[in-house]
């Protein structure tokens, strides 16, 4: 059987990325709308060029109701010149604009959650669109792949930066290198519920070195959390020899990076009721197996006994459920264990 062959991508870049200097322009996608008949999705990108050296595609907003990767891409894209460059910096703020715009986790054009839409379909719905661009035109380009994220409106995480565990050790070992060089409070090996379609697995398969975040949530941005995103991105970037500043850390703080694992999935616990969420342990705190993590209270009637929810093993609250209603299926806690 022949391959198949894809159309090429609808999306047209407003940027030269083989152009030295500072660019910033468009990733225009067609849309046609009912308030549009040629309209355009228009996904705003900056690349910083400076002669030869690696590339770093740096993303936020893959969910539209995470905010600290927008914040300190944005920022940077302001502030990045060429000449504290080696190599290119190619910076998408807010990759599912449509969804950052509505500020929700997918877009409200198509419901597509862009990190479960990879590799995407070039004649596919808006979001899959923008999921090809990235897979097949973008990512080729990078050496670096740093995606910042958070929970959201319905999590809520200690601040980590996070790489998996990988079958090739060699790009293993690159990507955990680069997740210490971003020196957040906590670095994690991160496992995935369900892997099948992310982001992350697409920039894996190619071989990149891929560092991802979770830096709080809640559906907003704290000074704090934003502080890490802004710190930890030009630390990768100093790490990967590209941002030349001369700067050996940007404000990192004194104390190192606690590292956390995920080893299985009794590090989840999902919600089996619905109703009123009560946190017992708040993020960070110590947990030991069978510490009582959450209670769920039937909001019915009065008089029913709350459901409980224990740890399953010894480590720190890496996460929790952000809303204080939880309906059955949810995430309502994630339990991290302690590297020594």
């Amino acid at each position: 059987m022949a391959p198949v062959t894809l159309a090429p991508s609808p999306i047209t870049p407003t940027v030269d990325f083989d152009r030295d200097g500072v660019q910033h322009g468009f990733l225009r996608l067609p849309y046609s709308r009912d308030d549009s008949a040629w309209g355009s999705v228009m996904i705003p990108i900056t690349v910083v060029r400076n002669g030869s050296g690696p590339t770093a595609l740096l993303t936020g907003a893959n969910h539209g109701d995470e905010y600290e990767g927008a914040v300190a891409l944005f920022d940077l894209a302001q502030t990045l010149n060429a000449d504290r460059v080696a190599g290119r910096v190619i910076i998408v703020p807010a990759m599912n604009y449509p969804a950052f715009q509505a500020g929700t986790r997918t877009s409200p054009i198509d419901k597509g959650n862009l990190n479960r839409s990879f590799p995407g379909r070039p004649d596919g719905t808006v979001t899959q669109k923008i999921a090809d661009y990235f897979a097949r035109e973008l990512l080729p380009l990078a050496d670096l792949v740093m995606d910042i994220h958070s929970g959201g409106r319905t999590l809520d995480f200690v601040p980590f930066a996070a790489a998996h565990i990988l079958p090739d050790k060699d790009q293993e070992a690159r990507c955990f290198a680069a997740v210490a060089a971003f020196a957040a409070p906590y670095s994690m090996r991160m496992l995935e519920i369900d892997a099948v379609g992310m982001y992350d697995t697409a920039a894996e398969e190619l071989g990149k070195t891929f560092v991802t975040t979770e830096l709080g949530g809640g559906g907003t941005g704290r000074a704090e959390t934003i502080a890490i995103a802004k710190r930890g991105v030009c630390n990768v970037l100093r790490h990967a020899g590209i941002l030349t500043d001369g700067q050996a850390s940007d404000g990192q703080p004194a104390e190192a990076s606690r590292w956390l694992d995920m080893p299985s999935a009794d590090c989840f616990r999902f919600a089996e009721d619905s109703g009123l969420i009560e946190a017992c342990v708040d993020l960070g705190h110590p947990v030991r197996k069978g510490d009582l993590l959450a209670r769920i209270h039937p909001i019915g009637r009065t008089g029913l006994a709350p459901s409980e929810y224990r740890a399953a093993l010894d480590g720190i609250l890496a996460a929790r459920h952000f809303p204080g209603l939880v309906k059955a299926g949810d995430c309502i806690a994630v339990v991290g264990t302690v590297e020594d």
